[in-house]
């Protein structure tokens, strides 16, 4: 792995299931409360706007760019609502800080989320110092990934070269954008995300299970 991977100097990570287990759950929590949020909105049931909701998602990459679209609802007001959770299910991983203070380059957190609620996770990771900079959905115009124009709008606002930057994500499917401008792909294979199925696609330059263990095995061939 060193020496495929000694060119790179940018380390960009997705956040939620990403940089902590996805055994936590907290995007169930939020998960529950944008169904709650969908409901009021539509007048719904609670169980009929989950399944609108989930329709969103899959239709538009986020619910609340469906809900931008199909509602205009003010993101700033949705992403506030959904994002009020408690953050007791996360816990500092030593590993993850350590190796990610070793990390020879930039680091970059590339998010659907915005970056308050970034922020707080981060804090209570421990890993408020290890980032550069949060690319959060307001950075992107509500353009959300996968949508390859959200991918552009990151290196542009944070001058990354594709050619020599590292993308981590639970999700299968935000990597082959990243993929298509040359960037080096890492899915964390954590079970939040079925992934693609039959054969991993050329898209996907790395998989593995344990963010922790990953960091510490390329940091260690690194030193």
């Amino acid at each position: 792995m060193l020496d495929a991977l000694r060119h790179i100097d940018t380390w960009i990570f997705d956040l939620d299931n990403t940089l902590y287990p996805a055994s936590c759950d907290l995007f169930g929590l939020i998960d529950q409360r944008m169904t709650d949020y969908v409901a009021r909105l539509t007048g719904m049931e609670r169980e009929e706007a989950r399944v609108y909701q989930k329709a969103l998602f899959h239709t538009h990459g986020t619910t609340l760019s469906g809900l931008m679209q199909a509602h205009e609802v003010d993101p700033h007001h949705f992403l506030a609502d959904v994002h009020d959770i408690a953050m007791d299910v996360l816990a500092e991983d030593r590993r993850v800080i350590e190796a990610l203070a070793c990390l020879p380059g930039r680091k970059l957190i590339f998010t659907n989320g915005d970056g308050a609620y970034a922020g707080r996770v981060l804090a209570k990771l421990g890993l408020s110092e290890s980032f550069e900079a949060i690319h959060d959905i307001h950075a992107c115009a509500y353009d959300p990934k996968p949508n390859p124009p959200a991918y552009a709008a990151m290196c542009a606002a944070l001058r990354v070269r594709p050619e020599t930057a590292l993308f981590v994500e639970d999700m299968a499917r935000n990597l082959k954008p990243a993929k298509a401008l040359g960037m080096t792909t890492v899915w964390i294979n954590n079970g939040s995300d079925q992934g693609p199925a039959g054969e991993t696609p050329d898209y996907i330059d790395y998989e593995i299970a344990d963010l922790g263990e990953w960091l510490q095995a390329v940091t260690g061939e690194r030193a």
